[in-house]
């Protein structure tokens, strides 16, 4: 089976190159970095599709996920994540490529008491989430896309992971915004996913998959773990970020999955016990 990679040199991808090519060949498709195919999601007709011609499988990453950037530079923006994303879809599709889209809890807007599942209603308020939801609104009653929504992806790569242990580094105090809430998951949860719809397609009769733990987690959560790690040598303190940073973003986003465990995609674990096997590998 052959997968096209789309975004192939961003953070998770990465990771998804390293757990599918033990099983798969892996078709990497970028604007930049190493490409098997280049890619310009701003001039999107220049791209040969017939390339998805011997592909089976188009998993796409790919975006400008940025918030803030979003909303400072829309147009642009909406060029590259919602119309050339939609014509790269639209190409595989008519190859009949099975698509595995990569959406976001921000499809649900800015709600902090409500929960939400694969069923709710989408009402995105944020430029990052209006665009996502967009691309999910287009596709989603093709049987061959799916989108799976992620919130926070906690690695010992992601954005605030590394920032944390580049203070442990050079001894700085490392600032953890507060108040910043998020179903949190790990890295291994989303190649665990990946993998199973790729192996199980057929039987989840289901546009979206929320892949979301079962726990609320703050950004202090997160370095309280990385301390269990690392002998508790990052010190920090708490600090209010601001209101432009949560006008790109809500406060807390409360996502949750019907199907995760239904389906026995993913064990039902605390956000602790996620972590700690995930620091530890």
């Amino acid at each position: 089976m052959k997968i096209a990679l789309i975004g192939s040199s961003g953070y998770i991808s990465g990771f998804i190159i390293e757990r599918l090519r033990r099983e798969y060949e892996i078709v990497r498709i970028d604007k930049i970095g190493e490409t098997d195919h280049y890619l310009d999601l701003e001039k999107p007709e220049d791209f040969d599709y017939d390339i998805l011609n011997d592909t089976d499988y188009a998993i796409f990453p790919a975006a400008i996920s940025s918030p803030d950037l979003c909303e400072k530079e829309y147009d642009k923006c909406w060029n590259i994540n919602v119309t050339g994303t939609k014509k790269f879809i639209s190409e595989a599709l008519k190859r009949n490529n099975r698509v595995i889209f990569f959406s976001s809890d921000a499809v649900f807007g800015n709600h902090p008491n409500d929960e939400f599942d694969e069923e709710s209603y989408t009402d995105a308020s944020t430029a990052y989430g209006k665009m996502k939801k967009a691309v999910e609104d287009e596709f989603k009653d093709d049987k061959n896309f799916k989108a799976i929504r992620l919130s926070y992806v906690v690695s010992l790569k992601d954005k605030f992971t590394k920032y944390a242990l580049s203070c442990l580094k050079s001894g700085e105090i490392c600032e953890v915004y507060d108040p910043f809430y998020r179903n949190c998951i790990t890295v291994s949860d989303v190649l665990d996913c990946i993998e199973w719809l790729i192996k199980n397609w057929e039987d989840y009769d289901h546009a979206f998959l929320n892949i979301a733990g079962r726990d609320l987690v703050g950004r202090e959560d997160i370095i309280k773990e990385l301390n269990n790690v690392f002998d508790n040598g990052i010190k920090y303190k708490v600090v209010y970020p601001g209101e432009a940073f949560y006008s790109c973003r809500p406060v807390t986003a409360r996502m949750k999955s019907l199907y995760l465990q239904k389906y026995n995609i993913l064990p039902d674990e605390s956000f602790s016990e996620k972590v700690r096997k995930e620091f530890s590998k």
